[in-house]
């Protein structure tokens, strides 16, 4: 067996990524992106070259350097420092190295972007889109109306089962990020939605003993692809050009909370929140928006008077 010493950096990612799929409960897209960012650093290394375990927060900042001449995006420059960094704590806690080789390198500031949303006018036309005389259509009114009105990630809606739906509370259980169950509540037009969807649409979907809730045309569970795609054809169908994306329904149901009068917290909770760091953007973008509704009357009434006076001054 290899001891520290003699492993090499590549070996050391290789078991690093068997450990975050095995015991951090990273999904395979996670894994995958980490592979990758740690391993464009490697090759950085080699090419450099610098040796990877003795590598030194000056020649890791003109890596830093190096993705910024790439034309790397901040975004994905700070993604990239973190993801490295926890693979040289895992070095430190492996006996790798004596100290955590990079403490000290602070992480690129990401600027703020305030997430999208929907106007109101444009979720009900959206809503309205699906043909209610199929189940197909049955099916994807219901799954719009959950994504909306509960504030669903994608993968909590392709993950319900019939089970997990309490459409006597409104309510329904689902999988959330690292995989923790958290209560969502709905209220009448998504109860209704789901309702009309079970009586009428989901049997005929159904080929079998299927227990998930939503279901494609072979009787099987719902790919994140699928409702994506099928999101797309209902915003093109209702003359959305804006692009629509299932956690666009989402930032727009915390956005109309907060514009509704909610308080952080319970919108925090709706959503799953664990930290209200997470809500709190959702703030910003309320505020912005009343902001933009504020500007707007004010520059209504101004070229209402002004309009006024030309008339009267006219008329004299």
């Amino acid at each position: 067996m290899a001891t520290a010493a003699h492993k090499t950096a590549p070996a050391y990612l290789a078991a690093y990524l068997r450990e975050l799929a095995a015991v951090g409960n990273r999904s395979p897209h996670t894994i995958r992106n980490y592979r990758n960012d740690i391993g464009d650093f490697l090759a950085w290394c080699e090419q450099a070259p610098v040796e990877p375990l003795m590598v030194t927060r000056q020649q890791f900042r003109a890596y830093l350097a190096g993705l910024r001449e790439r034309g790397i995006v901040a975004p994905s420059i700070t993604r990239r420092t973190s993801t490295v960094h926890g693979f040289y704590r895992y070095l430190l806690r492996e006996g790798a190295t004596e100290r955590d080789l990079l403490y000290g390198v602070a992480l690129p500031k990401r600027p703020k972007r305030l997430p999208k949303v929907l106007e109101l006018p444009v979720v009900e036309s959206l809503l309205a889109a699906p043909d209610l005389t199929t189940p197909q259509g049955l099916r994807d009114r219901a799954m719009l109306e959950l994504l909306y009105g509960g504030g669903l990630r994608i993968s909590e809606l392709v993950g319900l089962d019939v089970t997990h739906v309490s459409l006597g509370d409104g309510a329904a259980i689902v999988l959330g990020k690292g995989s923790k169950e958290r209560v969502v509540l709905f209220g009448r037009p998504a109860i209704e939605a789901v309702e009309a969807y079970l009586r009428h649409g989901r049997g005929l979907l159904s080929s079998g003993p299927e227990p998930a809730l939503f279901l494609n045309r072979f009787g099987k569970r719902l790919t994140a692809r699928s409702v994506q795609t099928s999101i797309k054809q209902h915003a093109l169908a209702a003359g959305i050009l804006q692009d629509v994306h299932p956690h666009l329904l989402r930032h727009s149901f915390a956005t109309h909370l907060l514009d509704g009068g909610a308080g952080l917290r319970t919108v925090q909770d709706l959503l799953g929140h664990t930290s209200p760091n997470t809500t709190q953007i959702y703030t910003h973008v309320s505020q912005a928006r009343q902001a933009k509704v504020s500007d707007e009357a004010w520059t209504k009434i101004a070229e209402d008077a002004l309009g006024a006076g030309r008339r009267k001054a006219a008329g004299a």
